[in-house]
């Protein structure tokens, strides 16, 4: 279980740290991001920029937790990581629910309107975050050179998924 955990930690930097960037490499992006949280009209207008400053300082805080390679910090980093994709999940539900066209600005600008798979990468990541936090748990030691197979194919992942609009346009049928 302990290399689940070093592939879920890999999943969720590459993820949240891309996810981040996206959001704040630019007064433009920042702007972008805080007017699709407006237009998916889930928190009310006066809070629309906290909810903005809290999904970015709870991204950051899963980048910075699940690097320090101590397990209780891990620990912390997956249940922050399922609880913000929760979060983040019914608020792409209620939006679906409402079929507001509101562009998805997870990992920077698309023109990709919310939709079901955006609901289906959260719960695949969620369900990451759970069975990394389970790896966690279960404890148990690593051999270096496993480890570092392991953070790559969580890198591989985590980049299959910052993609998955663009993966899942291919697998449409025309």
């Amino acid at each position: 279980m302990q290399y689940v955990e070093v592939a879920g930690r890999a999943v969720l930097v590459v993820v949240f740290a891309l996810a981040l960037i996206s959001k704040v490499s630019s007064r433009s992006a920042w702007a972008a991001f805080v007017v699709s949280l407006q237009r998916m009209d889930v928190v009310a207008s006066a809070w629309t920029r906290a909810a903005a400053v809290a999904t970015v300082v709870a991204e950051a805080a899963i980048v910075m937790l699940a690097l320090v390679p101590v397990r209780q910090a891990g620990t912390v980093a997956f249940v922050l990581a399922a609880g913000l994709l929760g979060a983040l999940t019914a608020a792409i539900a209620r939006v679906i629910r409402r079929r507001t066209a509101v562009p998805c600005r997870c990992f920077g600008a698309s023109d990709t309107p919310l939709s079901m798979q955006h609901v289906a990468r959260n719960l695949t990541l969620a369900v990451i975050a759970v069975l990394g936090l389970a790896g966690s748990l279960a404890g148990g030691g690593f051999q270096a050179p496993m480890v570092a197979v392991i953070a790559l194919a969580g890198v591989l992942i985590g980049l299959l998924v910052t993609r998955w609009d663009d993966l899942a346009a291919l697998m449409r049928v025309p």
